[in-house]
């Protein structure tokens, strides 16, 4: 898989013991890598990197602030990463309400000491840095927006990734323009669900928080429309990216420029859905009801967003593998299984193979033995 490129490579992963981090790890350990996690203690509903026992596992485990740029650059410099994987952030869209400047610290200049610390280092390495879909200015058009699209943002969180995109385009074309020594991307993903998650404010963990005990699943934004999709497509995405960078042969290329741009790692159309829809599926799955819980004083969030997924597929033959209703089975069977089994590492390393035999079979690029 991914050209075998991560096979005993070295990679720097930010936000590793968040719920995207934890996936990426497990999966790279899988792949053959020395991980180095940066990132501070898991917050008390990020229970998936203690699930997995990570800790134990990884190469590097640093504890320490994104903001922290003396310490940031001495981990940068002493693990000398092969691939940089920034996930490190503040990825509620309500809390950014709560805390705004923390909000813009985190994303904005989090993303700004991470690349300068890899400036200052003189080490060579591909970067992938990971924003959102939420980057968009999004103007509640029926299309989905393209790469090429304004940034922009309601919200903290929202803007906060926008600028972040501004922060990443600025260093590649000042200092890493030929894309030589570090070669930089960015990736922005849709809707993340997936086992595992239990942040407060995302809509899976409530509703597996309601249905275990027992009550109606609050939907506060029933009709908005979001492009979900499982955790492992834009994983499958950010790490074939981070290959491709490394690598551009895999594609039959010859150099990497093509690759240090913004890609969108986002579902089909058809799993362009509704809350409500969303939320119906999981109860087909595991039973109970919902309520309306629409609060018309509450803080905007974005109604309408859908991802095009054409350069991504153009660039780098990378697609979904699990449509909408395979992508919420999966899901609701994480938490069922890893909660019966008591074993979340072991299903986790299932639904990956899983993931990756299912990837084989559509003759997806990344999942290659060739």
């Amino acid at each position: 898989m991914f050209g075998n490129i991560y096979q005993g490579k070295t990679v720097f992963v930010t936000g590793h013991t968040g719920f995207k981090g934890a996936w990426i790890c497990e999966w790279l350990l899988q792949l053959g890598a020395n991980v180095v996690g940066y990132a501070l203690d898991p917050k008390p509903y990020e229970l998936l990197f203690d699930q997995l026992k990570l800790g134990n596992r990884i190469a590097e485990d640093h504890r320490a602030d994104i903001l922290d740029r003396e310490f940031l650059e001495k981990a940068i410099k002493e693990s000398a990463p092969d691939i940089v994987l920034h996930l490190a952030a503040q990825p509620l869209v309500r809390l950014s309400y709560d805390i705004p400047i923390d909000t813009f610290e985190i994303n904005i200049m989090g993303t700004a000491h991470l690349l300068e610390s890899i400036r200052r280092s003189g080490h060579s390495c591909a970067v992938v840095s990971v924003t959102t879909d939420k980057c968009y200015e999004n103007k509640e058009w029926l299309h989905a927006y393209r790469e090429e699209d304004a940034m922009g943002g309601h919200d903290p969180y929202s803007a906060s990734k926008g600028a972040a995109e501004l922060v990443i385009a600025s260093y590649r074309s000042s200092f890493f323009a030929s894309c030589d020594r570090v070669k930089l991307a960015s990736a922005r993903a849709g809707n993340v669900i997936g086992g595992g998650d239990w942040a407060a404010d995302r809509i899976v963990p409530d509703c597996i928080r309601s249905i275990h005990q027992g009550n109606p699943v609050p939907v506060r934004n029933k009709i908005a429309t979001r492009p979900w999709q499982h955790v492992l497509e834009p994983l499958s995405g950010y790490l074939w990216l981070g290959a491709c960078l490394t690598d551009p042969s895999l594609m039959n290329r010859t150099n990497t420029r093509v690759y240090c741009e913004g890609f969108n790692f986002g579902p089909q159309l058809t799993s362009n859905k509704t809350v409500v829809e969303l939320v119906q599926e999981i109860l087909c799955n595991l039973g109970g009801e919902w309520i309306d819980e629409s609060d018309p004083e509450a803080h905007h969030e974005a109604g309408k967003l859908n991802l095009a997924i054409d350069k991504a597929f153009h660039l780098l033959e990378w697609m979904p593998v699990w449509g909408f209703k395979e992508t919420v089975k999966k899901t609701v069977q994480w938490y069922v299984e890893a909660d019966q089994q008591g074993d979340a590492a072991k299903f986790t390393q299932t639904q990956i193979e899983e993931f990756t035999r299912d990837a084989q079979a559509k003759n997806i690029k990344w999942s290659s033995n060739q």
